[in-house]
């Protein structure tokens, strides 16, 4: 739904001199140069799943990272079985415009086998059991089965770096699986879907005859997770801060927030943040403060 405050959804992970992305929805490469980094310095992406809303800016993320890091290898996309459909997608809609690049530029600038991704699939692991994708430089990386039927894989991670954590939920239902991954991290970056708010949508749609749109509201509900839903299981995880994105609907009113979150902070006595565009978080390493601001 279109939000005037936030892009598709798009997180920037930076732990310590490594800068990945997870997913890059439509307008979130914009989002990350405004954020203060550079596109060249993106040493990986990884999907959750492959909703337009989560990697339709993934050519444009592949591009922005070759030319601004003058690159000699493709970015790496990670993600479940499917991931390299996707990015041999992206890499024919974009390979006319890295011909012309390296055609301007020269392949100083531009080398040529340094356009686009690669795709590194994993399969999908079972519920209880976490996939290593990266363990180095006291930095892990842990995808994790979630539950956004039918659209199937779909997963979650989470990043361990020198006694820190954080766990992106990506777009999933409630799962206890996510629950087991999130025990005691710092911070859960959890969507959150209002059925209340979206109830209003559904019915001011079906007043105007448009069952299309009516109907695409109530099947969405299913799929997603309620915010006091997500702060329950950030209850149940032990984690000490819970951050929504991926905000659904719009909150173009200040007063629609303390409506999306309702009974969020009865279910759940850690920090709560309602995430927009430029939101970020620092978790320093040999502490245990968890800083939160905006950029702007």
């Amino acid at each position: 739904m279109p939000d005037a405050a936030r892009s598709g959804p798009c997180t920037i992970v930076v732990a310590g001199t490594h800068v990945f992305v997870v997913d890059s929805g439509p307008g979130s490469v914009r989002n990350i140069a405004l954020a203060g980094v550079p596109a060249g310095r993106v040493e990986a992406a990884f999907l959750t799943h492959f909703h337009s809303d989560h990697i339709g800016e993934l050519g444009e993320l592949m591009l922005q990272r070759w030319i601004g890091g003058t690159h000699s290898e493709p970015l790496p996309v990670h993600g479940p079985i499917g991931v390299n459909r996707v990015v041999a997608g992206f890499n024919v809609a974009y390979a006319l415009d890295a011909d012309y690049r390296v055609a301007h530029h020269g392949p100083k600038i531009a080398p040529p086998k340094g356009a686009g991704g690669t795709a590194r699939p994993f399969a999908l692991p079972p519920s209880g059991k976490g996939h290593a994708l990266l363990d180095h430089d006291g930095l892990r990386i842990t995808a994790f089965a979630v539950d956004h039927d039918p659209a199937h894989p779909a997963v979650g991670y989470r990043f361990d770096y020198k006694g820190r954590s954080v766990v992106l939920s990506g777009d999933t239902r409630t799962t206890d699986n996510l629950v087991q991954f999130a025990r005691g991290a710092d911070l859960l970056v959890h969507e959150g879907l209002s059925p209340e708010l979206l109830a209003i949508v559904r019915d001011e749609a079906d007043k105007a005859g448009v069952a299309n749109v009516a109907q695409i509201m109530r099947d969405v509900v299913g799929y997603h997770t309620a915010p006091i839903d997500a702060a329950v299981e950030a209850q149940r995880a032990g984690v000490r801060a819970l951050l929504f994105y991926h905000v659904t609907p719009p909150l173009p009113l200040s007063a629609l927030e303390s409506i999306y979150l309702e009974g969020v902070g009865d279910a759940f006595d850690g920090v709560v943040a309602l995430g927009r565009d430029g939101t970020w978080v620092s978790l320093p390493v040999g502490s245990d403060s968890i800083e939160i601001g905006s950029r702007g």
